[in-house]
């Protein structure tokens, strides 16, 4: 995150294109840097029974073009959203966060629970989630405690977005979001009173600009991006209200744990 906001890697913004008629998205995502070269391939297909996500990474030798790897992305991807979270988690939630609330119980949420608890050591964990069922897999699996959105994001030091949600009102002042969703300029996962209310980072400002509706829709302005932050360029008060918008996938639901 530090090299890309300093300009040491190439990473174009991702353009998701319409698969029709078929109601898909093909998602080409290249980056390159001076030691690696690589581009990850997703195909997102929602609704259709099976997996929403299909995703392959392929490396090459920067230095000649050779490939190096093909490799099936499903849980990198999972792991590296979870990680840029924690990233950002780390300089910006409260030093002595204990609740975290997350929002989904598909792949996402699970990553992050794992991810969250790295950079924090949380006393309880909350979930919600639309489908009851997931929702209360999820509890078990982790240790969580099952509750409506509302009792769930309420006090809570720390919150994921793994999935649409409006919360705006019931955010505890000082609170860290983790927004992982909505990559579409005319999608949104967090309303107005969220947005308006948060210093918002991103992972990529020029990425976030182009493909985040929760940005994009309310004009909300982009304080910094993660690794300016981690550069310790560009400070963020402790006591300030913080949303991280990662460039992530769209949320990916009814893939399994691997």
């Amino acid at each position: 995150m530090i090299a890309f906001s300093a300009g040491e890697v190439t990473q174009p913004p991702r353009k998701l294109i319409p698969v029709e008629p078929h109601g898909g998205y093909f998602g080409p995502m290249p980056a390159i840097s001076k030691d690696a070269m690589g581009i990850k391939l997703v195909n997102f297909y929602p609704g259709i029974g099976i997996h929403t996500h299909q995703a392959t990474i392929m490396l090459f030798k920067p230095e000649t073009g050779e490939t190096l790897a093909i490799m099936e992305g499903g849980l990198i991807t999972e792991m590296r959203a979870a990680a840029v979270s924690a990233g950002a988690t780390r300089p910006f939630a409260a030093p002595d966060a204990k609740v975290l609330a997350i929002l989904g119980a598909g792949v996402q949420a699970r990553s992050h629970v794992e991810a969250m608890r790295c950079v924090r050591d949380f006393d309880e964990v909350r979930v919600w989630a639309r489908n009851p069922e997931k929702e209360k897999a999820f509890a078990d699996e982790h240790g969580a405690v099952a509750m409506d959105a509302e009792d769930a994001v309420r006090g809570a030091d720390v919150v994921v977005t793994a999935t649409s949600s409006q919360v705006g009102e019931w955010l505890k002042e000082g609170a860290h979001i983790n927004a992982v969703g909505a990559p579409i300029a005319s999608w949104r996962e967090l309303d107005d009173e969220v947005m308006s209310r948060c210093t918002v980072i991103a992972y990529s400002q020029n990425a976030c600009m182009k493909e985040s509706g929760d940005v994009i829709l309310l004009a909300a302005e982009i304080h910094a991006e993660i690794g300016e932050v981690l550069a310790d360029k560009v400070s963020v008060d402790a006591e300030e209200t913080t949303c991280s918008k990662a460039s992530a996938s769209p949320s990916r639901t009814s893939s399994p744990r691997r």
